[in-house]
């Protein structure tokens, strides 16, 4: 380990899975962020979740007692928010399958809510989603809409087990439209690679920790970071020898990597 910690800068964390499982933190949280600390290693929180948006994301580490800046925080619909900004630098309506930090995030991007001639379908998680919401949606993208999901991620954990994800939601409009969405967060490195620039390191010295292998392992390697898959979420060790691509590391906890590491 001692190569590994030697030439880490930062740790670039995803957070369902790793950090918490909803209510519930992973690990002692004030005494993991105080090591890091100790170690003189900058944070970025990244997360293919999109319900809430960055400022919730602030308060939710700042309820485990966890300090986070706004620009320590990139999310699937920040990524999202900003790939449509490039292509309608003047914003303006999209259909949404989302909830309200999804909506929140766009807006503040300049793109609005509507079943009028959007400029794309934006599909994430939606604990609220109905029949009509589907169908809309599916309408829409037949129509030759572009068809944009925030994740793939079909689960994701919580205290009670595992519940549908954005990928679950994805699964349904692909199936019914037979269009494949553009995937906006992990695996994708888009996120990774705005961590990157926003923490002012090489890939090459941060560290990707995350609890999937096709999302969070896949999307730092893509960026060219090392990468620690923890065993507090969805993927398993055996589930992890099943893929042609490894991480650099794998840890019982984030509490372990942080006690293996420093």
């Amino acid at each position: 380990m001692t190569i590994i910690e030697n030439s880490i800068e930062a740790l670039i964390l995803d957070m369902d899975g790793v950090l918490w499982r909803d209510t519930e933190p992973i690990g002692d949280l004030p005494a993991l962020f105080e090591r890091v600390d100790q170690l003189g290693w900058k944070t970025a929180f990244v997360t293919n979740n999109a319900t809430r948006s960055v400022s919730q994301y602030v308060d939710k580490l700042g309820s485990f007692g966890v300090v986070a800046a706004d620009d320590q925080i990139i999310n699937s619909g920040l990524a999202t928010a900003t790939f449509l900004k490039s292509k309608y630098p003047e914003g303006g309506p999209v259909f949404i399958i989302g909830e309200i930090g999804l909506f929140n995030t766009l807006a503040d991007y300049g793109f609005h809510q509507s079943e009028n001639d959007p400029l794309a379908v934006v599909a994430s998680l939606d604990r609220d989603l109905s029949y009509q919401k589907l169908k809309i949606a599916s309408d829409f993208i037949r129509a030759g809409v572009p068809f944009l999901g925030t994740n793939p991620d079909p689960s994701l954990p919580t205290p009670g087990g595992y519940v549908p994800g954005t990928g679950a939601i994805l699964a349904a409009l692909e199936a019914t439209t037979k269009t494949k969405p553009v995937i906006m967060g992990k695996p994708s490195p888009a996120m990774y690679q705005i961590a990157i620039k926003n923490l002012e390191v090489n890939p090459e010295q941060a560290l990707a920790v995350g609890d999937q292998m096709p999302t969070d392992i896949a999307a730092g390697i893509k960026a060219g970071c090392k990468t620690a898959l923890v065993l507090t979420g969805v993927s398993d060790e055996s589930t992890a020898s099943s893929f042609d691509y490894q991480p650099t590391y794998i840890a019982e906890s984030f509490t372990k990597l942080i006690e293996d590491l420093g």
